[in-house]
């Protein structure tokens, strides 16, 4: 778990500290937050459970303020960072990888960075790696946000618009690398989505992703929880729900992918108090965007009530808010002949048992 803290207004985008916060967090979510995934079949998911186009909305509404949609953007660039570090282990060349829900194009930005490897003092930008990077998204004024910033410059990127970010428009073995951050945890057809990203990757050719899940925000989500029963009787969806680490693997492999790793880290961003909090993930783009959530603003009341209890229950001892986002990364290739692959069962020539029985 690594914590940063929220920068002032017009402040640049933080340093996360890598010293770990001491905190217990656990791997089940707490009650009302489990996800239930839709199943793949050949039209839309039959079951929905985020309205795509207030999502679209939001997004066109950060990118309206480009300068407040920036500075909000600190979580952004951090998990495009850890995603990117994964390639440093990938020793080959990518003739043309896919960002798919690029938001902003904070992976081009992550591939520019100078120094990317934290054991070299001097190491070549990942950029260098892909020859040329598809950058897709279905907010057209997020994604052209930053389109004559300098890391344009640095690395050849093709921005495209996308109708639905759920059926991609590619054909099969079209992409040497697929990567995400940040937008996965939106999609209503999770299953269906990997299995498309598993199709339009070449053979031996990797998918790296990040997406919120588990307990991120379970300090929001308690607090409002409390609050609404206190003053309403009564609970409404006010956090998104989010899919649980453990499942994540297994959807991979549902999908078809080969060679899979799962891990999750915990970033815990030090707020000055819950209306700060709200307001940045409302210029991320990240607010709520449950189908039959209550519309509007919340009620002045409940806002104040989420407040004191959020102190009550996870305040900071210097007078801050700690927000957790738990990010879940993946990797998974598609499948291919060359691939090291178990040996059959049954075919070991030592028992196991024996050697155990010999200490």
């Amino acid at each position: 778990m690594f914590a940063c803290r929220r920068p002032p207004s017009g402040a640049g985008l933080p340093s996360l500290s890598r010293q770990p916060r001491l905190a217990t967090t656990s791997l089940t979510p707490p009650i009302g937050c489990y996800r239930t995934y839709a199943v793949q079949t050949g039209g839309p998911p039959r079951f929905q459970v985020f309205n795509r186009h207030a999502k679209w909305l939001q997004k066109e509404r950060s990118a309206a303020n480009p300068e407040l949609s920036r500075v909000t953007d600190y979580l952004k660039d951090e998990v495009a960072s850890r995603v990117t570090e994964r390639l440093l282990d990938i020793k080959r060349h990518f003739p043309k990888a896919l960002d798919l829900g690029a938001n902003s194009c904070n992976i081009a930005r992550a591939l520019t960075r100078e120094n990317p490897d934290p054991h070299q003092p001097q190491s070549p930008p990942l950029a260098d790696k892909v020859s040329e990077l598809v950058a897709a998204d279905s907010s057209e004024a997020l994604l052209y946000r930053d389109a004559d910033l300098d890391f344009n410059k640095k690395l050849r990127i093709t921005r495209q618009v996308l109708e639905d970010e759920e059926s991609l428009p590619y054909e099969a073995a079209s992409f040497d690398m697929v990567l995400s951050s940040m937008s996965m945890h939106w999609i209503n057809d999770l299953p269906g989505i990997l299995s498309q990203i598993n199709h339009i990757l070449k053979p031996d050719c990797p998918f790296i992703g990040a997406m919120l899940g588990g307990d991120t925000l379970f300090e929001l989500r308690t607090s409002l929880q409390l609050a609404e029963q206190e003053r309403r009787g009564g609970l409404s969806p006010r956090v998104s729900p989010f899919a649980d680490a453990r499942d994540v693997g297994a959807l991979l492999q549902k999908a078809g992918f080969k060679l899979i790793t799962v891990d999750v880290n915990d970033i815990v961003v030090d707020y000055p108090d819950t209306f700060a909090l709200m307001q940045d993930l409302q210029a991320m783009g990240q607010s709520n965007a449950v189908l039959g959530r209550e519309m509007g603003p919340i009620p002045r009341d409940l806002l104040l009530a989420n407040e004191a209890i959020y102190r009550e229950l996870h305040g900071n001892p210097d007078g801050s808010i700690p927000a957790t986002f738990r990010v879940i990364f993946m990797i998974g290739w598609h499948e291919s002949e060359t691939q090291a692959k178990p040996l059959a069962r049954g075919s070991g020539e030592v028992n196991l048992k024996d050697v155990l029985a010999k200490k």
